[in-house]
């Protein structure tokens, strides 16, 4: 039995896994990771650190985040409480959709998980009051190879859906994209 299904998303590489959970009157049981259904998303990559996000209030944003190669990362990520709106940006150079974003609600009830390759930027807007998520990183991060974008960047044109709060003075410091930026 499979616990997750892949979709394809209009940019290459970056895919959603619909997870499924068991119920019954006692509530629900579903599966966050499977190392078995995930050796075709990570090859020959293991996931090297999990962390977890709580945002207290709706509309903080938090990202766009990237890690630089050789340190890029591959990302799941997956709400386990409340709702977000989860973006990805392609940075990958000679991408055919480089700076295109793609967005996905995810949320503790719809069991979706956001699969990020490496060479692109995330981040994402709170849409509930105490989300909580919960991310595998495929690498350890190393605060040298960290970058970020600015999730007000006009180059990017992102829709939030909600007015932005309480971002972070650090990601408010991301420079917006420069004209000769050609990717990672």
């Amino acid at each position: 039995m499979s616990w997750f299904r892949r979709e394809s998303t209009p940019i290459p590489g970056l895919s959603i896994l619909q997870g499924k959970a068991n119920s019954d009157n006692r509530g629900e049981f579903s599966r966050l990771f499977c190392a078995k259904e995930m050796l075709t998303i990570l090859g020959t990559n293991s996931f090297a650190q999990v962390n977890r996000s709580l945002s207290h209030e709706s509309g903080v944003i938090r990202g766009l985040h990237f890690q630089r190669p050789p340190h890029a990362e591959i990302k799941l990520v997956r709400c386990i409480r409340g709702r977000v709106w989860d973006v990805a940006v392609d940075l990958r150079e000679d991408s055919p959709t480089f700076l295109k974003w793609y967005a996905e609600e995810l949320s503790g009830h719809n069991h979706k998980v956001m699969v990020i390759p490496e060479g692109f930027a995330h981040g994402f807007q709170v849409l509930d009051k105490e989300s909580e998520l919960i991310y595998f990183h495929s690498k350890p991060y190393q605060p040298f190879a960290e970058g970020g974008l600015r999730y007000d960047d006009p180059a990017l044109t992102i829709n939030w859906p909600l007015p932005a709060r309480n971002v972070s003075n650090r990601d408010l410091s991301f420079p917006f994209i420069s004209e000769g930026f050609t990717g990672l």
